[in-house]
């Protein structure tokens, strides 16, 4: 029952050694503990301070990142609108231009063709005058060479040329 029951000296020598620790306690631990302390309190608060801090400006980013694929998005909507226009213009200049120039062949090849045509009818009157001219120098020489026959030749023309009339 004595441990249960401490002497009067056993506790004064137990308080005096809680005391003396105490003292060195706080002279020597306490000072680096508490600063520790209040210096980790300090740095926790201060990332706390920054990542609150890197957050908005992360959600500020973010509304950034954003509007700048809609502004993206439009330009390449607005590009590709372009772009598109721009080939159906040019396709339809190259139309255009296409169908003036086949009507420029085509006018060229009638312009061609009547003026073969022409160069054709003149030829055929050239030769047929040539043949009536030939034709008609041989009749005169043979008329001129016979007055018998060229007064027969005579009234046979003048006897067609009445028939044709009563026609």
């Amino acid at each position: 029952m004595d441990l249960l029951t401490p002497s009067f000296g056993l506790l004064i020598w137990t308080l005096l050694a809680f005391v003396l620790v105490l003292v060195v306690l706080r002279k020597f631990a306490w000072g680096p503990i508490l600063s520790a302390l209040n210096e980790r309190e300090q740095t926790i608060a201060d990332s706390l301070a920054t990542a609150e801090r890197v957050k908005s400006e992360m959600a500020q980013m973010k509304g950034e990142n954003e509007a700048l694929l809609v502004k993206a998005r439009e330009e390449r909507a607005a590009m590709l609108k372009e772009a598109k226009e721009t080939k159906d213009r040019i396709i339809g200049e190259a139309r255009d231009q296409a169908k003036a120039e086949a009507a420029k062949i085509l006018a060229e090849a009638q312009a061609t063709l009547e003026n073969q045509k022409m160069a054709a009818l003149t030829d055929v009157k050239n030769r047929i005058g040539g043949m009536v001219i030939e034709i008609s120098e041989k009749v005169l020489r043979k008329s001129l060479a016979d007055r018998a026959a060229q007064e027969d030749y005579i009234r046979t023309l003048a006897d067609d040329v009445s028939l044709l009339g009563r026609h």
